[in-house]
């Protein structure tokens, strides 16, 4: 088949699905019949090229939204890079300021093995482009070392090895210093404040606060604040810091417990309301122990007897703890193992959730897609001039149709609906469910006078159908709503615009369509 024959066909094509002629529509309907006609031709491979350069998550993403053409690709690009998360980046931005912090106040008494080999591992973790929780968790690494580090080796002089300055000083015999009385007073005053930088150190916590590593921080580099009354106060807010810091791990901590316990009292009492027999020997022997006031040969006697049964009932207690332990080994292995499932189900559930842009009733897209396509429409609209019509679509007195006929009923309602709205459609429009029982259409290359002609079409075919439930005829019509992009110096004004004429119809009577 010649090229000609191809452009014959596509034309035919373009004529045939009622499209414009314009370079877009015209590089689709080629591509269709060159693939029909199997003739290679390299213009079409461009997006196959493009694609498989991408990751794999990107990949993913054009297969759910069946991109085929090079101008579907482009909208899709546009619009991801218009959804960019700033929030997200912010959040970043400044987790990586307070780790990059942490790192100049270490990187200022670089003279230990330990923050070397902690230095590059970070460098190593920056250069993987990490997200918030690993910065985080380096952040602390780095704020634990410069809390708890004793620098005062530094004191001595005489270096040899440069990659271990600790080992290097330690080794040396020192002599000549310790009779400079100055030193001693430095080297005093500096003991000390390595004393109090230990004593703001949470004894039970597993983390610092940032204000007590900042204050530590200053005490070690200049132990001389020490003798300032400014540090007094910061100093005692280190303390209360420290204090808080304890007590919230404490409370984690017994929360824990309380929880543990509350599960372990539950098994004790099954097992105690099981053991009938140890009950009831506990009653009597009890009895038998208040008789034994005073001493006597009978109540030495008794004595023994009671003695015995507690020993019996020890024995018995005993056995049961050994069952209980069996139980609690056994119900707590099942526990785990429902509880990773839990976690595998709700991880599973989350990224549904995530990645689905389908009403789950309808069929239609989402909310979620449709301010995606919006975003993808309004980028076709800047660049190319793209003219597009937006019609919201509303039922009307859906909520009586709830009330008389039931939910589920108006579940059948939105469904045969949707199908109606989507077989008006062409395959080039966008419809979805917008919220409850309002939809929104989204019509290419189309004017408001098209978006009435669409409207007009599905309120006239919603008027004529039989709505059926459980063998009774519902009543439904339709209002709706239309604006046109072009006509509106954004694109949030053609959505109010659209949503403002819908509520026209509605006030008017309802089953009409306004666009002005």
């Amino acid at each position: 088949m010649t090229i000609q024959t191809i452009i014959n066909k596509a034309i035919k094509r373009l004529e045939d699905e009622g499209k414009l002629l314009t370079p877009d529509f015209y590089a689709e309907a080629f591509c269709k019949e060159a693939s029909i006609a199997k003739t290679n031709v390299e213009d079409c491979s461009h997006l196959q090229k493009y694609t498989s350069t991408l990751n794999k998550e990107f990949q993913k993403e054009l297969q759910q939204y069946r991109i085929k053409t090079m101008n579907e690709l482009t909208r899709f690009l546009v619009g991801r890079l218009n959804r960019t998360n700033q929030s997200v980046c912010s959040e970043t931005l400044e987790a990586q300021m307070m780790f990059t912090k942490r790192v100049l106040q270490v990187v200022a008494e670089l003279h230990n093995k330990e923050a070397s080999i902690l230095a590059d591992k970070s460098l190593a973790l920056l250069d993987s482009n990490p997200n918030i929780a690993q910065i985080e968790q380096f952040r602390q690494h780095w704020t634990n070392f410069i809390t708890t580090y004793d620098s005062s080796f530094l004191q001595k002089i005489g270096i040899k090895d440069k990659n271990d300055l600790k080992k290097s000083i330690e080794s040396i015999e020192m002599n000549c210093l310790a009779s400079d009385s100055d030193l001693i007073a430095s080297e005093a005053m500096h003991n000390v404040a390595s004393l109090l930088v230990s004593s703001l150190v949470p004894s039970i916590a597993s983390s610092v606060n940032d204000k007590i590593a900042n204050l530590s921080h200053k005490i070690r580099r200049k132990p001389e604040l020490l003798s300032s009354p400014a540090i007094e106060d910061e100093i005692k807010e280190a303390i209360k810091l420290r204090i808080a810091l304890d007590k919230d791990s404490v409370k984690e901590m017994i929360e824990s417990l309380d929880g543990v316990l509350d599960k372990l009292s539950i098994r004790l009492i099954e097992m105690i309301e099981r053991s009938d027999k140890s009950t009831v020997e506990i009653e009597e022997i009890k009895k038998e122990l208040e008789k034994h006031n005073e001493e006597s040969e009978s109540s030495k006697i008794n004595f023994k007897i009671a003695h015995k049964k507690l020993y019996t009932l020890a024995l018995a207690l005993e056995e049961s703890t050994k069952n209980l332990s069996v139980d609690l080994n056994e119900h707590n292995n099942e526990v785990k193992t429902l509880s990773k499932k839990i976690e595998k189900l709700e991880r599973q559930l989350d990224e549904a959730r995530a990645e689905s842009k389908e009403d789950f009733l309808t069929k239609l897209y989402n909310k979620r897609a449709l301010d995606e396509f919006l975003a993808v429409k309004e980028a076709e609209f800047e660049r190319y001039k793209h003219n597009y019509s937006i019609v919201m679509l509303d039922i009307d007195h859906f909520k009586s149709v709830n009330d008389n006929y039931g939910h589920d009923a108006g579940d059948a309602v939105l469904y045969a609906f949707a199908k109606i709205i989507k077989n008006e459609a062409r395959t080039v429009d966008i419809i979805g469910r917008f919220g409850g029982e309002e939809f929104m259409a989204l019509l290419s290359e189309t004017d408001a006078k098209g978006g009435v002609i669409f409207a007009e079409k599905v309120r006239k075919h919603v008027q004529k159908a039989k709505f059926m439930y459980k063998g009774k005829r519902i009543e439904v019509t339709v209002s709706a709503g239309v604006s046109e992009r072009e006509r509106h110096s954004s694109l949030d004004n053609a959505v109010k615009y659209a949503d403002d004429n819908l509520y026209k119809a509605k006030n008017n009577g309802r089953n009409q369509v306004v666009y002005k």
